[in-house]
């Protein structure tokens, strides 16, 4: 028995001592993997090439945890945009070493692209956000020197678009060549072959690299030699005519309108587009217009600033405000905003897009009455139009909450306010 058990301790034993271990108590690795190198070799040309693109890295690098299915939402699939293809590529997890193909196969005579986006870790979950890779390489046929350049920018919120997903179609073929747009919203693919592109960009919020339609986009049309300096403004395009989604008091004189889309910035606007109409008998009231939140405000502050000699002199005849001097003043400091310099990216040349208007009336709106809006010809940012009506009922402003202890207070007894409506 004696002699099994020393037998068993030195198997043990001699297990122990093969088993290689890092010293206790050394520094841990917090570097990232590096891309060593990629095949094929950048710019060649393969005739009949029917292999694997392969990323190598300095160390055995981590698969993720959600698998590669050809969907396009494993943690490398969305690291992998391969061109020209609409499909998913098939991309594969080799240790120390990512390998992409089509899933279709190589055609021949045709230059493509293969880009590893940053974010590939370790099995420490070190991750190198600045690791990634690109290399463009021709199944037959010389190497282009064209490349398409531009930024895309989230018309929305009016910043560029990060991360969005760039598809350019050469024509008539429709080979489809795909990007993704950097910390900037800015694309410089190539080299590509010669020809018109139609380039569209759309939001991929999912990041799987494949356009739904229902994302944010635009596009155009254009040869990649004159494609310098592209603009792409990503908005929803609506096929079905803005609605009215909310009205609210905005003051005495005036209604805050939003609306159930993004409107056209460019549309004019004026005093005959719009109604409106107290009820219950559909009395017309006489309109001053319409503007946008930022010229409503613009006026507020202007009425707000304007000299209070006014009132003090015994003058009740209210002293209108020179609307076209506040716009144009508006108009200066947006443009002296326009002209300084921005950090990452160039100040936007469009319009900003809004959902929202704000309705001047010429007499005050009467408490405790409704009012019917209408906005005749309104249009969405996709140029569909139509009439949008909404009801609005003028509430009186509720009391201010009493602090514990204090008294109440009552309404004055010859109060004519009407009663609110529940």
């Amino acid at each position: 028995m004696s002699t099994r058990l020393a037998t068993g301790a030195a198997l043990v034993l001699l297990v122990a001592c093969a088993r290689i271990e890092p010293p206790p108590g050394g520094p841990p690795d917090t570097a990232p993997p590096r891309l060593e190198s990629i095949a094929p070799e950048p710019l060649a040309v393969v005739p009949g090439f029917d292999g694997e693109v392969e990323f190598r890295f300095s160390e055995v690098i981590s698969e993720g945890t959600t698998a590669n299915l050809g969907t396009g939402m494993g943690d490398l699939e969305r690291l992998v945009v391969l061109s020209p293809t609409t499909r998913v590529p098939e991309v594969r997890w080799r240790r120390d070493r990512i390998t992409v193909r089509p899933r279709e196969g190589w055609r021949p005579n045709t230059v493509y692209r293969v880009e590893l986006l940053p974010g590939v870790s370790d099995l420490r979950n070190n991750r190198g956000v600045e690791v990634g890779g690109v290399v463009t390489f021709s199944t037959g046929g010389p190497i282009p020197t064209d490349t398409l350049r531009g930024r895309a920018w989230d018309w929305t919120t009016g910043r560029p678009a990060i991360g969005a997903l760039v598809e350019a179609a050469l024509l008539p073929d429709t080979l489809v060549y795909r990007f993704v747009t950097d910390s900037a919203g800015g694309f410089a693919a190539g080299p590509l072959p010669p020809g018109t592109y139609h380039v569209t960009a759309a939001l991929d919020p999912e990041r799987d690299r494949r356009r739904t339609g229902r994302e944010a986009f635009d596009s155009v049309s254009v040869a990649i030699a004159e494609a310098d300096s592209l603009e792409l403004w990503l908005f929803p395009h609506d096929t079905t005519a803005p609605r009215l989604a909310e009205l609210a008091v905005a003051d005495s004189m005036a209604i805050r309108l939003r609306f159930s889309q993004m409107l056209d910035p460019g549309q004019p606007l004026d005093s005959l587009s719009v109604s409106l109409r107290a009820l219950p008998d559909s009395a017309p009231v006489a309109v001053r217009g319409v503007v946008t939140p930022a010229e409503f405000d613009s006026l507020a502050r202007a009425r707000a600033a304007a000299p209070a000699d006014t009132a003090a002199a015994g003058d009740s005849i209210p002293r209108p405000v020179d609307t076209a001097r506040v716009a144009a003043d508006s108009a200066r400091a947006a443009a002296d905003s326009a002209r300084k310099p921005a950090a990452a990216a160039p100040m936007p040349s469009r319009l900003p897009l809004s959902d929202r208007l704000v309705l001047r009336t010429e007499a005050p709106l009467v408490t405790g009455r409704s009012y019917v809006v209408e906005i005749r010809g309104i249009r969405n940012a996709s140029g569909v139009a139509g009439n949008a009506t909404g009801v609005i009922e003028v509430r009186a402003p509720e009391r201010p909450a009493a602090p514990p202890g204090a008294p109440a207070v009552s309404p004055p007894s010859d109060s004519t306010a009407a009663p609110v409506k529940k």
